[in-house]
């Protein structure tokens, strides 16, 4: 997993948007080497390809968007986490619309396409970022940060006043395996009430209980009801593996997050890059070298007490 990786094949998937509720289709197509992952809007065919950038992040309302000059694309954030935890670097995905098929609301669809085309080693390693000093960002209630760690590492805690999800948090260290297990199938979840105004106003037409969990006053809505008890959390770190990605290689370090979402996950990498010290960028050749930022082993904490680092 130390080296470039891109699919054997492409991939072709149609589904619908989550806003417009209309059909969109996509190809997923293996990319060189160094190429990263670029998005093509097909429907506008004298549009740049837009990357998958921290810097490109143009909103972060109910999703992670990308784009330059009006052009976008939106809800990236679940087939950038299928990357991460397949560990891809490089693709091209061409859409005909300005957002990514929601699919079933989680990114286990994408695994199991990629899954199903496999991926090829590229012959030349991965950069990775090695966290040396905390770097936090907050807002009236939420928090996140990056702390040093000697392994890929998300604690992740949310906190909602509703009787079935209330206060949630989990904990795991990144892999291929930990990823498919555990992340992958969480779905998106969303309020009957907050469903109904973005219809009203002609967004979120997509929605509907074969892609997203939907909680009205008292309740889980769908007759299914969860895939596991801790999905809403697993979710909320399915979309940050997802923004992370947009940092454009592997993390070193532990991402800490309280109630945090897609803005404050862009806002911590912003942040990131301008606190050069912090950090360093390796090899997976120098990979062994990263111990000496984690030599003083960070104590047991709550989230409460590592957001106030």
């Amino acid at each position: 997993m130390h080296l470039q990786r891109t699919l054997k094949k492409e991939i072709i998937c149609t589904s619908i948007g989550l806003h417009t509720g209309r059909k969109v289709n996509m190809k997923i197509k293996p990319a060189p080497v160094d190429t990263g992952v670029l998005f093509i809007r097909t429907d506008l065919p004298d549009a740049r390809p837009i990357p998958a950038d921290f810097k490109m992040v143009c909103d972060t309302t109910l999703a992670t968007s990308l784009g330059y000059d009006g052009v976008s694309v939106s809800t990236v954030e679940h087939i950038l986490s299928a990357f991460s935890g397949m560990g891809v670097d490089n693709a091209l995905i061409e859409l005909d619309s300005f957002e990514v098929p929601i699919m079933d609301g989680s990114a286990r669809p994408f695994v199991e396409m990629l899954k199903g085309v496999g991926t090829r080693s590229q012959g030349k390693l991965k950069k990775m970022l090695v966290i040396k000093k905390p770097v936090s960002v907050k807002n009236e209630e939420g928090r996140a940060m990056l702390i040093p760690s000697d392994e890929f590492k998300i604690t992740y805690d949310i906190d909602f006043a509703h009787k079935a999800i209330g206060r949630q948090s989990y904990s795991f260290v990144f892999s291929d395996k930990n990823y498919q297990d555990d992340i992958c199938q969480a779905r998106t979840f969303g309020f009957l009430k907050e469903v109904e105004f973005l219809q009203a106003r002609g967004l979120g037409l997509g929605g509907s209980l074969d892609n997203v969990i939907i909680l009205d006053e008292k309740k889980i809505v769908n007759k299914g009801g969860l895939r596991m008890p801790d999905e809403f959390v697993k979710h909320k770190i399915l979309d940050a593996i997802g923004d992370l990605f947009l940092l454009g290689m592997p993390i070193i370090g532990h991402f800490v997050a309280y109630k945090s979402g897609h803005r404050l996950n862009n806002l911590l990498l912003r942040e990131l890059m301008i606190q050069e010290n912090s950090w360093d960028i390796i090899t997976s050749q120098d990979q062994r070298q990263s111990t000496r930022y984690t030599s003083c082993k960070i104590p047991s904490f709550t989230i409460l007490d590592a957001v106030q680092i």
